[in-house]
């Protein structure tokens, strides 16, 4: 991992990691960079686990022929999930992770009021989510360098390639000063949710 001097944020007690699956990370379809992503996101699984946070794999269910259908090899997940009380699976077939699942009545029921979020697409589940989080009233905690998308095509008399990195950028700034973006994984620290929390 790349040196660099950390702003520990205050921690969080839960990781939401948005469909980190093989479509998105493998082949043709992998988002710029994938390498980095996957790095900082096992990074944060890993410390997330360790600090006794809860762990959330939100995994698309893609329509019929595209390439996270459930069941194909592209709707699996990257990183391993270790099932247990602290970390669990949740499925979704909208961008947003909380619609129409059990997302929040599992951090409510952890004593969840802080998280961080990270993962694919940028702008469409990464954003969605984190947005939702904030209107529930979650502090929201988004490491820069843990999320990704793919660059935005080229679009006669409206722009030239909007870059990968732009498109992140711009996800980001797009949520709000509510948002905690922090420059690096690494700035993310984690603790234990207290179910008996107000």
């Amino acid at each position: 991992m790349t040196n660099h001097a950390t702003r520990q944020t205050s921690p969080v007690h839960a990781l939401i990691v948005v469909d980190i699956q093989k479509d998105a990370t493998e082949g043709a379809r992998a988002v710029p960079d994938t390498a980095r992503l996957l790095d900082r996101t096992a990074d944060l699984i890993a410390r997330a686990r360790k600090g006794g946070a809860l762990v959330v794999h939100v995994q698309n269910d893609g329509q019929p022929g595209t390439g996270d259908e459930p069941g194909t090899p592209g709707w699996a997940l990257h990183h391993p999930v270790e099932e247990s009380a602290t970390e669990t699976v949740i499925r979704k077939t909208r961008d947003d992770g909380f619609h129409g699942t059990s997302l929040q009545e599992l951090l409510t029921g952890a004593g969840v009021s802080a998280l961080a979020v990270c993962g694919v697409m940028s702008e469409m589940c990464v954003q969605a989510t984190a947005r939702t989080a904030l209107e529930l009233g979650y502090r929201v905690v988004m490491p820069h360098d843990a999320h990704a998308t793919h660059d935005i095509p080229a679009a006669p008399g409206i722009s030239d390639v909007v870059p990968a990195a732009a498109v992140s950028r711009v996800a980001e700034w797009g949520l709000g000063s509510d948002v905690e973006v922090v420059p690096f994984a690494a700035d993310v620290s984690f603790a234990a949710p207290d179910p008996s929390a107000d």
